[in-house]
């Protein structure tokens, strides 16, 4: 499925039958209706961060359902196309918290330097958001999210939103940090996301832990 640390972690869940069927089920949709991400895309988040390297979790709830917005990572879209609300105020944060002037959309760089972009859901019908809710992703990451608050190595998880932040109860090592906020969508980001400093938070835990900080921006030197 991915050929790293995470197949052999996960080679007795994806045997599980609500594994199966749901690779029954999303084959089926992907053969009948447009499905985001790509279905080359759906794990690309555990391909480009294994488990030994992730430092961060930043956990979203199911991919953007706008045409070629999602691409396999939580909150990113690929270049050319427009910055959905969500990232926007992120990137305003950032900016914020760390006079950080980001305007790249695609946050691959963020996943090759550790930062694992995980939506809870990894599928989605175009236009229509949780269409594939209860369909067993949840149960495969929370697995994930498990075996990763299991980890003997210090991990920041940022939980923004009520949905991510119902997850914390998955991570058990007091040894993580859990950094809790609104959502930063515009419905909430006024609300407490805004002035949270969730990058600031993460570095100085991370080298507070001997951990190389995350370069929140690729082209920031």
């Amino acid at each position: 499925m991915i050929n790293k640390k995470w197949d052999i972690l996960l080679k007795d869940e994806i045997k599980k039958d609500y594994f199966k069927n749901l690779g029954i089920f999303i084959k089926n949709e992907y053969n009948k209706k447009i499905i985001y991400p790509e279905y080359k895309d759906i794990f690309k988040a555990l391909r480009l961060t294994d488990y030994d390297e992730v430092k961060v979790v930043i956990l979203g709830q199911d991919p953007y359902h706008g045409e070629k917005e999602a691409h396999g990572l939580s909150f990113s879209v690929p270049e050319g196309v427009k910055m959905p609300p969500s990232l926007l105020n992120i990137f305003k944060e950032l900016n914020n918290d760390l006079n950080i002037k980001r305007n790249n959309t695609d946050l691959t760089d963020w996943a090759k330097e550790g930062v694992l972009l995980l939506n809870s859901i990894m599928t989605v019908v175009k236009d229509t958001p949780l269409s594939h809710k209860n369909k067993g992703w949840e149960i495969f990451t929370d697995k994930l999210i498990e075996l990763l608050g299991e980890r003997k190595e210090p991990i920041v998880f940022i939980l923004w939103g009520n949905y991510a932040r119902s997850k914390k109860e998955l991570i058990k090592n007091k040894n993580h940090l859990i950094l809790e906020s609104v959502h930063p969508s515009p419905l909430s980001a006024n609300r407490g996301f805004f002035g949270s400093k969730p990058f600031s938070k993460t570095n100085d835990f991370l080298i507070k832990n001997n951990i190389k900080p995350i370069k929140w921006n690729w082209f920031n030197i």
